[in-house]
């Protein structure tokens, strides 16, 4: 390949880091709204049953064949759990409870405990850097929420946390299952099992995806959900991952909650106090440590 083909290759997956940012950070923006007509339950099985289907759609186009060794099942199945089911109906009782902005900030401390984990189960290296990120994430943890308990418990917060431990969790088990898997035909698998998943959770508390009569614009939003939010987005993260260094894959992974917060500002009206800020900023600074160090790997699915 030239010189200039490669150029053009890597400006091109640039572009695919800046749609990503946006996809996933307003990803949060459409659930805001349409948590305002649709349960909890039923938007998040709509919203990842037309991701999965999406994204299964896009594997067969790249022309990968969505077989797994049979005993990569369980583990994909305990991944998609935490990853797709547990991950997005916190996501959503996150903005139901609290401010969209908070939730947004709060899951993304996720690689930071993903680098705890990993060292009190895999034997990771807890650098310097790391503990450092570790201190500043409880430092703005500490910041953001001390207040909050001022008018009760937060549970918001609480609902936030669990994204990022689910995220968390899941990450950590995939890299100790080391299982031999197409990482795009894994993440179909996940969203397919964590929608199965979210399928029994719909039934038992909303007995039928209620999903209408909606707005257009709550409509809107759960398609954009579905085949933007999720479906695109893990197929765009893929792509990006394969064309760029890390470093750059990270910076776009940080980029969506940079968009997710502005976002709820601009569109939503929300307005951050000066305890939010420093918090936010200390989150960020937190999960930046971590997902730009030289030696980072992503075989995860961020959101």
């Amino acid at each position: 390949m030239s010189v200039t083909h490669q150029t053009d290759a890597a400006s091109g997956a640039k572009l695919l880091v800046l749609l990503l940012a946006f996809a996933w950070g307003f990803n949060w923006i459409a659930a805001a709204f349409a948590l305002q007509e649709v349960p909890p339950w039923s938007l998040r099985f709509v919203g990842t049953a037309i991701g999965a289907a999406t994204l299964v759609l896009a594997t067969w186009l790249s022309g990968r064949s969505l077989r797994v060794p049979p005993g990569a099942f369980k583990h994909i199945l305990i991944a998609g759990f935490f990853n797709v089911s547990v991950f997005n109906i916190c996501s959503a009782f996150a903005q139901l409870y609290g401010a969209t902005s908070r939730a947004v900030i709060i899951t993304y401390s996720m690689p930071i405990w993903a680098s705890v984990l990993a060292w009190l189960i895999l034997g990771d290296k807890l650098d310097r850097v790391r503990l450092i990120a570790l201190g500043l994430c409880i430092t703005g943890l500490t910041i953001l929420v001390w207040p909050l308990f001022a008018a009760g418990v937060p549970l918001g917060v609480f609902f936030a946390l669990g994204c990022a431990f689910a995220w968390t969790i899941a990450t950590v088990y995939m890299k100790w299952a080391k299982i031999d898997v197409d990482p795009l035909v894994n993440a179909a698998w996940q969203l397919l099992f964590g929608t199965l998943l979210l399928t029994f959770g719909m039934l038992l508390f909303d007995g039928y995806p209620q999903v209408w009569p909606i707005s257009p614009r709550a409509a809107l939003s759960i398609l954009f959900i579905g085949l933007f939010g999720v479906g695109l987005a893990h197929f765009l993260w893929w792509a990006i991952v394969g064309k760029l260094p890390t470093i750059t894959a990270s910076i776009g992974s940080l980029l969506v909650p940079v968009v997710g917060v502005i976002a709820s500002s601009a569109i939503l009206g929300e307005r951050q106090s000066i305890t939010d800020i420093i918090g936010f900023a200390s989150i960020f600074a937190a999960a930046a440590c971590v997902l730009l160090q030289p030696t980072a790997r992503h075989d995860e699915m961020p959101e």
